[in-house]
């Protein structure tokens, strides 16, 4: 049988593991719940620049005149045609 002052360093030893694992546990979720975070921030900046690139697109589309919503009263089938001809 081990001696009791045996025992004592090995549970010693034990909930010094157990605390440093709680620990250890602790700085890694920080550090991955920052980058998660800083990861979502940088997917809302690019879905943004996305929407504004398409904002951009759209509004230098309409510039030419030609409506291309078949369910705007100004639709013509006829200019939206020509405006595709036009492009090739």
């Amino acid at each position: 049988m081990a001696s009791s002052t045996v025992n004592v360093v090995r549970y010693t030893a034990l909930l010094t593991g157990v605390f440093y694992g709680i620990a250890h546990r602790r700085t890694l979720q920080k550090a991955h719940d920052e980058e998660k975070r800083h990861h979502a921030i940088h997917e809302r900046e690019h879905i943004i620049a996305q929407a504004k690139e398409a904002w951009k697109k759209k509004q230098e589309g309409s510039k030419d005149g030609v409506i291309s919503d078949p369910e705007d009263p100004r639709f013509d089938l006829e200019k939206l045609i020509a405006k595709w001809e036009s492009d090739q």
